[in-house]
């Protein structure tokens, strides 16, 4: 049978007190409807109806052709927001999924478990609920004898017995596809907030003589939908703690999980070690055996086997197996490591590669410049890339040597095996095996010292007096 997935992602969210749309705020690093679509994804849907209305354009453009959309010009109601779909789903046979975009802990394995149960009970409607011990705000659930739900009651409408029942909807349900839309037809504004509820399908199924299933989840996460800041931070948390548990049961070492931040994308192979204080985001993969932190900001970078990365920032880079980072060391966007590289403490790349086994030890900078194999950059050597209105490259050989404090005035060119002096300033190419000398002789002049000296302290004595 088909799965098919409507996603309402319409609201405001007024309480969030923000110029982004609700349904963009983050949580692990990806908007909330990023992982609702994620989630439907995973539970196999075949076409998957975004609902869009505040902020149209902006969730749009974040979800790209990952979906199909409709949009809501005016916020009637759950019910009225799914009907939006109709003109795109209503001739398709199958299960809808109808979640909320505010619902982001919402796992893919208690959907399929869903759909599983109401595909086998025949039921023209199964409701994801959750089991809470202060159920208040909630609509509860309410069974028949034989299981089935009967209907369900909001919190101000519960009668003192209804009120103590602890099983609440969650707001995410799976429809009997064309059963839906033939029911929402039904459905009437006839209420204090002059709003068309999804909920009320569940009376009319029931008018109708259909079965109205429900599956009680056992992970609450599930249940929470985000319409603050306050239950913004609550999810992140909760989100923040089942990615960590999921890479320590995958072999992954977390030194101390509760000061670790991993994002939602991440990927880190067996046997890797996470100290304190580290950030992990964006599409970052790590691979085995490699030890990462204390306090590393990685983001959107590539990094081999048997890396060390220690109190350093890299962005958008790639770190080839076996090298190390750190301590203090900046790889900005375009930063390519190979096979054991060494970047030391206080160096700073830029759109810069490395082959393998080159060295860059300590307080250097190397920008727009690509760096042969076993290569050593000495201590404040500078790629000088930029004249004030053009980034320019530094090309060094293999097996060449830059000596410390060394400026290399791009575009210039170190042949393989070139030799660059401590202190020079080069502004031509060396050619391979060549070794280059650019800095004034130096020059000792008896007794200088002692007469600048003399001279400050008289100039400060007249100045006091």
């Amino acid at each position: 049978m088909k799965v098919l997935a409507i996603v309402l992602a319409g609201g405001q969210g007024k309480r969030m007190k923000s110029k982004r749309y609700k349904v963009l705020h983050e949580v692990a690093g990806k908007p909330m409807v990023g992982h609702v679509l994620r989630t439907v994804q995973e539970a196999n849907s075949e076409r998957t109806v975004v609902i869009v209305g505040h902020g149209a354009e902006a969730v749009k453009t974040y979800l790209g052709d990952q979906a199909e959309y409709a949009l809501q010009e005016q916020q009637l109601g759950t019910g009225h927001a799914v009907q939006q779909a109709e003109a795109l789903l209503a001739g398709e046979e199958g299960s809808t999924i109808v979640i909320c975009g505010d619902t982001p802990l919402v796992r893919s394995e208690t959907i399929n478990a869903v759909l599983e149960l109401h595909r086998s009970s025949g039921a023209a409607a199964t409701i994801l609920t959750a089991s809470f011990d202060d159920p208040t705000g909630y609509g509860r659930v309410i069974r028949g004898e034989d299981g089935a739900v009967v209907r369900i009651v909001e919190q101000k409408d519960c009668s003192p017995e209804e009120a103590r029942v602890q099983e609440i909807n969650t707001g995410t349900y799976i429809f009997d596809n064309r059963k839906l839309f033939a029911a929402l037809a039904k459905v009437t504004n006839e209420n204090s907030q002059g709003e068309y509820y999804l909920t009320d399908v569940v009376g009319i199924f029931r008018n109708d003589g259909e079965t109205v299933q429900a599956y009680c989840t056992s992970d609450l996460a599930e249940a929470i939908g985000v319409n603050d800041r306050v239950a913004l931070a609550e999810a992140e948390a909760l989100m923040r703690a089942r990615i960590n548990r999921k890479h320590l049961l995958e072999g992954v070492t977390l030194i101390d999980a509760a000061s670790t931040y991993i994002e939602a994308d991440v990927r880190i192979g067996a046997d890797t070690v996470i100290y304190p204080g580290t950030v992990l985001r964006g599409s970052t993969v790590i691979g085995e055996d490699c030890v990462i932190g204390p306090n590393a900001d990685i983001q959107n970078a590539e990094i081999g086997n048997g890396v060390t990365i220690k109190y350093s920032v890299i962005a958008e880079s790639v770190v080839g197996d076996d090298s190390s980072v750190g301590p203090y060391a900046n790889l900005r966007p375009g930063s390519k490591l190979g096979v054991g590289c060494k970047i030391g403490d206080f160096v700073e790349l830029k759109n810069a590669s490395l082959d393998d086994g080159s060295k860059v030890s300590h307080l250097s900078y190397v920008g727009d410049a690509i760096v042969g194999k076993d290569v050593n950059i000495g201590c404040g050597a500078i790629t000088v890339n930029y004249d004030g209105f053009n980034k320019f490259v530094t090309e060094i050989g293999d097996n060449a040597f830059v000596g410390s404090n060394v400026n290399l005035i791009a575009p210039v060119k170190l042949g393989d095996g070139a030799y660059v002096v401590a202190g020079s300033t080069i502004t031509h190419d060396v050619p391979s095996g060549d070794l280059a000398i650019a800095r004034e002789r130096q020059v000792n002049k008896p007794g200088y010292a002692d007469k600048i000296r003399a001279r400050a302290k008289a100039k400060k004595a007249n100045n006091k007096k």
